[in-house]
């Protein structure tokens, strides 16, 4: 695993993810223990492109959760951006997981009752912020996902794709130094996951730090690191050339 950690730092010479022997256990009954983490070792540098794969039951879902501060490991450290957030408090990590990561889902989790500019918003609302001290600078989200003519939609008016962009605006809204996503074109036709890949790789190469979980191969091609996972524990990671990948439909 070294080699592959070393071959990444080409990408960046800081590591913004430092997780060193992270369990999961869940207790479900005095018999029924499952440990869906077991003693993972992982460093991300800021900027690079990480995919996570593996079977159902692998951990992967779970290792997205807690890289995400929406879930605390059982035992190990977490480092991020240089900080132990496994041993935070809940108000500080709420101000971690709302400041610094951007989330994108498969159900891409917007609020039916919101419009475009509204969902935007969302994550400044959870911090305090007041919308209206950064309507520009979600205007500016809007038109960069190609929406500014959709802002006062809500989200049974946009098609999956048009949802999922808002759902890529909102991740940035408070420019976050990581987006973790999850299944990100998993609900999408094939064109139009294209171009929500296109997104992604574009947010990357702005200097974004990426952390998707996919099942499908040709959605991990796009990234810099694979990292498979069986069984709660890193299997394997492979290193891809991102030159091959097949240009986003126009």
């Amino acid at each position: 695993m070294i080699a592959e950690v070393q071959a990444d730092q080409h990408l960046a010479t800081k590591s913004i993810i430092d997780i060193r022997g992270i369990e999961k256990t869940y207790v479900l009954s005095a018999e029924n223990v499952v440990r869906a983490l077991r003693g993972v070792d992982l460093k991300i540098n800021e900027g690079s492109y990480v995919a996570i794969m593996g079977p159902s039951g692998s951990g992967k879902s779970t290792m997205l959760n807690i890289l995400g501060c929406l879930d605390r490991p059982s035992a190990g450290q977490y480092f991020l951006g240089g900080h132990d957030v496994a041993r935070m408090p809940d108000d500080e990590l709420s101000q971690v997981r709302g400041k610094r990561i951007g989330f994108i889902f498969q159900s891409y989790n917007l609020i039916a009752q919101l419009t475009v500019l509204e969902n935007i918003q969302v994550p400044l609302v959870y911090q305090g912020e007041d919308p209206r001290d950064h309507h520009d600078h979600c205007l500016e989200l809007a038109s960069m996902v190609g929406l500014s003519e959709r802002l006062d939609h809500r989200p049974s008016q946009l098609s999956g794709g048009q949802q999922q962009r808002v759902a890529i605006a909102r991740s940035l809204v408070n420019d976050p130094f990581m987006i973790l996503a999850d299944e990100p074109t998993g609900n999408l036709d094939s064109k139009t996951g294209a171009e929500v890949l296109g997104m992604l790789d574009h947010l990357n190469e702005q200097g974004k730090t990426i952390v998707l979980v996919t099942h499908d191969d040709k959605v991990a091609a796009r990234a810099h690191r694979v990292i498979h996972m069986k069984d709660g524990a890193i299997d394997r990671e492979v290193l891809n050339q991102r030159k091959n990948i097949e240009a986003v439909p126009q």
